[in-house]
């Protein structure tokens, strides 16, 4: 059964969808007592955070018009599970492409996670994937790096 902070944040996330402002095809959705899915589909990426593992997932591509409402669930998500102090957490990064507008959201959750690390006494590792040959995403995990005090590695795909 859902706890009522999920059913809260499931709440929020169909009010944004069904706001005039994404009419857009809405992502498929999941939350499961702790757990975060959302699939991957058209201009969004698969979100796939296990509150067990303390694994958080972000693969594909992200360049949505509506990013905040697209995010605002994750953010939510997110906010309720750094609650508990003490955990381990690895967030994996393995997007093929973002826009300007993800790159803000992107930055938000290291801020949430940096500021839980300091705060709550977690442990907070950034793994950042980037083909060897994609430069520029090579440089965006550098700069996020070095934007934030979290444990971030940033590790070549091999074929």
């Amino acid at each position: 059964m859902p706890t009522d902070n999920n059913l809260h944040c499931l709440l929020r996330y169909f009010i944004a969808c069904l706001s005039p402002v994404s009419r857009e095809k809405l992502p498929e959705t999941y939350i499961s007592m702790e757990n975060l899915f959302i699939k991957a589909d058209t201009f969004i990426p698969e979100i796939n955070f296990n509150a067990q593992s303390g694994e958080l997932n972000i693969s594909g591509e992200s360049y949505h018009e509506y990013t905040l409402e697209f995010y605002q669930p994750v953010f939510n998500w997110l906010a309720e599970y750094l609650k508990t102090p003490g955990r381990n957490i690895v967030l994996n990064f393995r997007m093929s492409y973002y826009n300007t507008s993800t790159s803000r959201r992107f930055l938000e959750l290291f801020d949430m996670l940096e500021e839980y690390q300091k705060q709550q006494k977690g442990t907070v590792t950034v793994n950042w994937y980037y083909k060897p040959e994609d430069v520029d995403m090579k440089e965006s995990g550098e700069e996020y790096a070095d934007d934030v005090a979290l444990t971030f590695n940033l590790i070549p795909l091999t074929k």
